[in-house]
């Protein structure tokens, strides 16, 4: 019963804190709010790339080319077909392909 208990409990809290923002922003104009939706998915995809990129080593291994050709691949899918999420799916698969099966 106690596992139930704590079960129960923990989805409550994760739904309120999921929910809980909607309620109170729901009928308030907030520029601030709506300035961090325009912005804030660009700030995190330049941290993403810049967590991804951090531990590259120019001078050992195979020098950061499957790095270079994932990033370049995703760049040039995006400019071609404007789809964020195609652009990073291909971009991932071509960089598994070259670490996987190009530079053992």
């Amino acid at each position: 019963m106690y596992e139930y208990i704590m079960i129960g409990i923990i989805a409550i809290i994760t739904f309120l804190t999921r929910a809980l923002p909607f309620l109170i922003f729901k009928d308030k104009s907030n520029s601030f709010i709506e300035y961090l939706g325009e912005v804030l998915p660009y700030a995190i995809m330049a941290m993403l790339v810049v967590y991804c990129l951090k531990d590259i080593s120019l001078l050992t291994g195979n020098h950061g080319i499957c790095e270079i050709i994932g990033v370049f691949s995703v760049i040039l899918i995006y400019l071609y077909k404007r789809n964020t999420l195609l652009s990073i799916f291909v971009g991932t698969i071509i960089y598994m392909i070259c670490v996987q099966v190009i530079f053992i």
